[in-house]
């Protein structure tokens, strides 16, 4: 491992502009993860069956969705109740859908809120003949639902979809060597249509939504350069807001803005790749994020504009590691040993929101996928434990979202629920202090580093065979 030369020196850095710093690699040994033993423990489940389009009458190309399905609608599409214990599956990860399932859909996108999701679908047919239409997913309300949003004709599989705050959903669509974007909306029966306008260009993706609620933004990559371009949520269409020198890829918010965009960039003449900070109120102007090592490839995966947590990916260490680190501190980039798993890729999808200056304290929910199929991770940096958790039966790996207290949401559909959220409670961590009476945290403040041991786990013995020990009592 490298990390022992990295460790002393200024080599690191998580800043944006405004924000610089110079954390360092260290090694965290934790203990060892927890098995497929600690699956199956959820606060509950919901779920509801689809409601008819008709119920959203009311949106239109400037106002939205409507409030959603009145009671008698909602109860007539209710499919019954799911419970924690039939979502989830008990013993084992789930990763294999039931045979009358749905498929699986290409891509699950939410809001930045978790208000509204978007998938692209297909409805039963023999495989490739199958009819293709997004879906909207409304997930704020008592019990989630979903609204199909079909046209004239079936949508390409590889076309993407991005749901607004507001309820419409934007599809981009691939036609010859330009790209077609239109906002879908219910209205009454059907599904209305309002074109935003094309790009010459013949590959582009959608970045995740931005956090205003208005606005997606794609990202076009070319031998040289990226251009960044504002595909929702502009005044005149379609309209390129920056050019990025060298090849881009990823794309997370730094803030609830929607102003700092963090790409991952390799140099027009190659070398590393590494995440740099997209100012869009400056015209695109780029500032180095992270700086781990001068050699590493050092990619962001996520952020919290709340706490400042970054979840990131860097070879670093000498091989490819999951870390974290602060978005503007000093303290060193950190990369669990317990988020280091054999024979199974492990990728954060959701932070908890809301922990305002408390970045080890916020959950952060991993997909890990291995040969069984695709199940779900908690960890927190503070707590240091993987706890792993089977995924719901037609959970769309990697879609959920945090709330601010602590539960994790995640989107599932199967044959017997078209549209359902199961809900899991964040485990509490056991600190180390409460066994070894040590204080939390190492000299300064900080983690531990490789140099401390691992506190022993004291094993309860019977009261009968317990050593009598002398002691003083108080009068």
């Amino acid at each position: 491992m490298t990390a022992c030369a990295i460790e002393g020196g200024s080599a690191g850095a998580a800043a944006t502009a405004d924000l610089e710093a110079k954390p360092g690699v260290e090694p965290d040994p934790e203990p060892v993860p927890e098995g497929p033993g600690d699956l199956g423990k959820t606060a509950g489940a919901a779920a509801s069956g689809r409601p008819e389009p008709a119920a959203e009458a009311g949106a239109g190309p400037e106002g939205g969705a409507g409030a959603g399905p009145g009671p008698e609608t909602a109860a007539a599409g209710r499919a019954p109740e799911v419970s924690a214990d039939d979502v989830l599956a008990g013993d084992a990860p789930a990763g294999d859908v039931q045979a009358d399932a749905p498929p699986l859909p290409g891509g699950f996108t939410l809001t930045a809120d978790g208000a509204y999701a978007a998938r692209l679908t297909a409805a039963p047919g023999p495989p490739g003949e199958r009819a293709w239409y997004p879906e909207r997913w409304t997930l704020d309300g008592p019990e989630p639902y979903a609204v199909p949003l079909p046209l004239d004709q079936p949508e390409e599989p590889d076309s993407e979809v991005a749901p607004l705050a507001d309820g419409r959903v934007l599809i981009r669509r691939r036609v010859a060597d330009r790209q077609m974007f239109s906002l879908l909306y219910p209205t009454g029966p059907g599904t209305g249509e309002l074109l935003l306008g094309a790009v010459g260009c013949a590959e582009m993706t959608l970045l995740p939504p931005s956090p205003d609620g208005r606005s997606v933004y794609a990202l076009a990559a070319g031998a040289d350069h990226a251009s960044l371009w504002l595909v929702a949520g502009g005044a005149f269409g379609p309209e390129e807001v920056a050019r990025i020198p060298g090849r881009c890829s990823g794309g997370v918010w730094l803030d609830r803005a929607g102003r700092m965009l963090a790409l991952d960039r390799q140099e027009p003449g190659g070398g590393p790749v590494k995440a740099v900070a997209v100012d869009l109120a400056r015209r695109g102007a780029v500032t180095p994020l992270l700086q781990i090592a001068p050699g590493s490839d050092d990619r962001l995966l996520l952020a919290d504009p709340d706490s400042g947590l970054l979840l990131l990916r860097s070879d670093a260490p000498g091989h490819d590691r999951l870390g974290w680190g602060v978005l503007g501190s000093c303290l060193p980039v950190r990369f669990p040993e317990c988020l280091r798993l054999a024979d199974v890729a492990v990728t954060p999808f959701a932070v908890q929101p809301g922990q305002m200056l408390m970045p080890e304290s916020c959950a952060v929910a991993l997909r890990i996928d291995g040969a069984p199929g695709s199940w779900v991770g908690v960890w927190r940096p503070a707590g240091r434990r993987l706890h792993q958790f089977a995924a719901p039966l037609g959970w769309v790996p990697g879609a959920g979202y945090w709330s601010r207290d602590g539960v994790l949401r995640l989107p599932y559909a199967n044959g017997a629920t078209p549209c359902g959220v199961a809900l899991v409670d964040a485990p509490e961590d056991v600190e180390p202090s409460s066994v070894t009476g040590r204080t939390g945290g190492g000299e300064g403040g900080r983690e531990p580093s490789a140099a401390d041991t691992v506190p022993a786990v004291c094993k309860p013995v019977p009261l009968g065979q317990a050593p009598l020990r002398g002691a003083a009592r108080p009068d």
